[in-house]
């Protein structure tokens, strides 16, 4: 059962802000609040605590390269650094301001940095899926340069629409983000974020997602670069039927953090998630965080729901955090698991390469690449998986250097 958070009288410290409850033996002292589902949220910044490093959802990033990110003020207006194509007919592209009614519908901010962003965005970009034909949006951003901004994305896929959303990112960046993705019923939408930011980019990003009856959603995170990378899904499965997949690929360099914190919130009866991030590590200090956090509550029942993450460590001096959490509060479903694994390349798959004429070298990167690409292969638009084919190639060639 998820934890209760209780509060002291009114001239106490609002102990569920800062993410702890009163301890059950006398009342005295305090413990972590531990489970996800019980998090504090609001879209109002002031409402948090100031960010200390010891929170629950900030004890695994470095605070002092995102502090400006957290506790600084951002620039709201991104409109004129933002460029949008469109591929098909049927998708609607807008900036709306703040008081819009489709803003806040899919999720409300669990930590500072995201209700910062909230506070702060002045207009928003709406993207509008409505047809049965299958429609791609693409969001490029690539000048945001050096000041710290905020910038807020809605993603609505109408009733029985198709359609693909990539958000595409590179060049110099300081960005916190909230981005909305809603699913109205019998929907099925793709939405890809691409982070191929320059080295000392900082970009911290929420993606709520609200699936409607019936509907599915494909979610995939690919971070090729950047300084600190945070990109965090939250899924609630709110209707019958709905079903999830949530995918990330991740290489991080020397010195890089690259983090993500997954949360499918199963709230509805039969609905299905999967999840599955694959990431590689190479050079000192190079970070990943991977958190995975799985809720099936009393009313989902026949929930069928899987997690897992992958990596692969190529070098001394890596490392990689994979924390799977799995909170079940009904008996009566179809499965659940997860699974996590970390270690070094297969001996065995590289001598079967070498024991043919393949270079050591060429057969390392030959097995990166195949780890790293069975994910972008679940996307399903050929275009797109070949341009991050190509920039994963790229990526294992600046590394091989």
């Amino acid at each position: 059962m998820p934890e209760t958070v209780t509060t002291g009288p009114a001239s106490a410290p609002d102990h569920s802000r800062l993410g702890s409850k009163q301890h059950s033996d006398g009342g005295w002292g305090l413990v972590p609040v531990q489970v996800r589902s019980a998090r504090f949220a609001s879209f109002d910044v002031t409402d948090f605590e100031t960010v200390t490093g010891q929170e629950a959802e900030w004890k695994h990033t470095p605070i002092a390269r995102v502090q400006p990110l957290i506790d600084g003020t951002l620039e709201g207006d991104i409109e004129p650094l933002t460029g949008v194509t469109v591929s098909g007919d049927a998708a609607l592209i807008e900036w709306v301001s703040r008081d819009d009614s489709r803003l806040g519908r899919a999720g409300k901010p669990e930590e500072r940095a995201s209700a910062n962003a909230w506070s702060a965005f002045e207009k928003a970009l709406v993207v509008t899926i409505t047809g049965e034909h299958s429609s791609e949006v693409t969001v490029t951003r690539t000048a945001l340069g050096a000041t710290a901004r905020a910038a807020h994305t809605v993603i609505h896929a109408t009733r029985h629409s198709v359609g693909t959303v990539v958000l595409q990112n590179s060049g110099d960046a300081l960005l916190s983000e909230n981005v909305e993705i809603v699913l109205d019923e019998g929907a099925q939408l793709t939405v890809v974020t691409v982070q191929q930011w320059d080295p000392t980019a900082i970009h911290l990003a929420s993606h709520f997602s609200e699936i409607g009856r019936d509907a599915r959603l494909k979610h995939v995170v690919v971070s090729l670069g950047g300084s600190v990378v945070r990109i965090n899904p939250s899924t609630h499965l709110s209707s019958e039927g709905g079903d999830v997949e949530l995918y990330g690929v991740y290489f991080a360099d020397t010195g890089q953090h690259l983090e993500q914190q997954v949360f499918v919130n199963h709230d509805a009866p039969n609905t299905k998630s999967r999840v599955s991030y694959k990431g590689a590590l190479q050079g000192a200090g190079a970070h990943t965080v991977w958190i995975g956090d799985v809720l099936i509550r009393p009313t989902a029942a026949g929930t069928d729901s899987y997690e897992q993450n992958r990596n692969l460590l190529l070098t001394d001096g890596a490392r990689a955090d994979s924390i799977p959490n799995l909170e079940i509060e009904t008996g009566d479903i179809a499965g659940a698991g997860h699974a996590s694994a970390s270690g070094r390349f297969d001996d065995e798959q590289l001598f079967y390469l070498q024991a043919r004429g393949i270079r050591e070298d060429e057969a390392r990167r030959l097995v990166v690449r195949g780890f790293l690409s069975e994910i972008v292969q679940k996307i399903g638009s050929p275009g797109l998986e070949e341009r991050l084919q190509t920039a994963i190639e790229a990526e294992l060639t600046v590394n091989e250097a």
